[in-house]
């Protein structure tokens, strides 16, 4: 890959037409995993739910997505990356719009994870057409571009979440994809070009289902403990543990696999290894939290859905602000040094809401947040860069749609965590000032996993030698592992 400084080669007009036409479904599809935070006390309350039930409605989507994701390196190759996009954007369409005539919360979970299910191909298969038709040379160019919608997304997602809400049934925050929808397919089929990704052999049926029900399984358990009360209520251990069983199954059935549909393999890597160990716990810290500010601002302050929105921009902001200077931040000083760096700045800037109250300045609250989206930034663009660029080209189809599964899980998990926490913590609170205090638990915990997540980047920064890709030979010796019991 060339260093993202440099500009050897021109990106012709057609290609920027084919990253608008992929930019436009994936932003589209990352838009609704930040758009819907800003309705789910709206969706509580309309739908006579709690909010630890509730969350299932961004929960249910993030695993969806993270369920079907390991499935697109194999239908890329079997059916073609443009079929594969386009039918992907028609089934989130259409759970976009069943989504908005939903009667309940149990219906709009179902519909949510059918929305999921269509999403969670887009972001791998856009960026796998992105960079086949840029080419090696450009791939730099190319990943500075589809990281915009993930740096757009917490930007738009609130505000236009609230402006929606302001004025409309909360259903249109659903029925808005209809037609970005049907415009994002009428252009793929007439834009995108046809690829041929090679043989698709035979799926992975086994490992398909050890991960379907796996990573549920173990969302669901810690998301249980908000009904119970209690860590070691059967409800939750039975779960949690059937879910570590199977993942566990799943690593063991791959390492003996030899086209399994995860090649963990990869993480003999250990510069791979470290950035996806950094990635989970990134999308642990920002999509748990996520949840948090918007309930924080309705509940506590009072605040209208469309204040809230705009509220929330600033930390979509200072990750947009770090954008353009993250790939030669990472060339001059390296991917592990930049994000550990990111990631410090992410518990720095979280350490306040500890100790959030009723009145909190909300200008000290906007600005720590922007700091908080600069941290982001800094973390996750030079991890996924570093991520990538450890690998072989060969290698690429199998670690994009794993570096977004080990993504969404992380923020799957993040998000039945903090509503646990935030609505264990609000239990028997009668006064504003006690509800609030359960807000800074939830932060206690949002901190600790931003913590966490310095560990790997440190890990990250000692394998990683500073702006230079591992050689040919380097990344063969890590990479070329033989199945056991082969």
């Amino acid at each position: 890959m060339n260093a993202a400084g440099t500009d050897t080669t021109k990106i012709e007009p057609y290609v920027w037409r084919i990253a608008g036409v992929v930019i436009l479904g994936m932003i589209m599809s990352i838009l609704d995993t930040t758009i819907v935070n800003v309705a789910l006390d709206t969706l509580a309350r309309d739908l006579h739910t709690t909010i630890s039930d509730i969350q299932w409605v961004a929960t249910g989507y993030l695993l969806s997505l993270a369920a079907v994701i390991p499935l697109t390196g194999w239908a890329a190759r079997k059916y073609g990356a443009k079929n594969v996009y386009i039918w992907s954007i028609v089934l989130f369409t259409l759970g976009s719009a069943l989504c908005g005539i939903a009667d309940s919360s149990t219906s709009l979970i179902a519909f949510r994870v059918l929305q999921g299910i269509g999403g969670g191909m887009i972001m791998p298969i856009g960026q796998m057409i992105m960079a086949e038709v840029a080419g090696p040379q450009r791939m730099g160019k190319v990943m500075s571009v589809t990281v915009m919608p993930a740096m757009l997304a917490p930007i738009l997602g609130p505000v236009l979440g609230g402006l929606i809400l302001q004025d409309l049934h909360w259903s249109w925050i659903f029925f808005v994809n209809v037609p970005v929808g049907i415009v994002a397919v009428a252009l793929a089929m007439k834009l995108l070009p046809h690829s041929k990704l090679g043989e698709a052999g035979r799926l992975d049926m086994t490992g398909l289902a050890l991960m379907i029900v796996g990573i549920p399984a173990l969302v669901f358990g810690i998301s249980e403990v908000g009904s119970t009360g209690s860590f070691t209520s059967p409800e939750v251990v039975w779960p949690m543990i059937g879910g570590i069983v199977l993942i566990g199954a799943f690593i063991w059935h791959a390492l003996r696999t030899e086209r399994p549909l995860l090649d963990v393999r990869l993480y003999a890597n250990r510069i791979f290894g470290a950035a996806s160990l950094t990635t989970f716990a990134l999308g642990a810290a920002l999509f748990g939290a996520m949840i948090l500010m918007p309930l924080y601002y309705q509940q506590i302050r009072d605040e209208s859905v469309i204040t809230t929105g705009l509220l929330l921009a600033p930390q979509g902001l200072g990750m947009l602000m770090v954008g353009p200077f993250a790939p030669r931040l990472t060339e001059r000083f390296g991917g592990g040094k930049v994000a550990t760096f990111g990631v410090l700045v992410l518990c720095l800037s979280s350490l306040p809401y500890v100790f959030i109250g009723v009145d909190t300045s909300i200008l000290f609250l906007s600005l720590m947040l922007a700091v908080r989206g600069i941290g982001i930034g800094l973390a996750f663009m030079p991890t996924m860069t570093v991520a990538y660029a450890s690998l072989r080209k060969d290698q690429l189809s199998d670690a994009t749609p794993q570096m977004n599964v080990i993504q969404r899980v992380g923020g799957a998990i993040g998000t039945a965590i903090l509503a646990v926490v935030l609505q264990r913590a609000g239990e028997g609170a009668t006064t504003a000032t006690a509800a609030a205090n359960a807000f800074g638990t939830a932060y206690v915990w949002s901190l600790g996993i931003a913590v966490l997540a310095l560990i790997p980047c440190i890990v990250l920064w000692r394998a990683e030698k500073p702006g230079r890709a591992p050689s040919e030979e380097e990344q063969i010796a890590e990479s070329e592992i033989e199945p056991l019991g082969a």
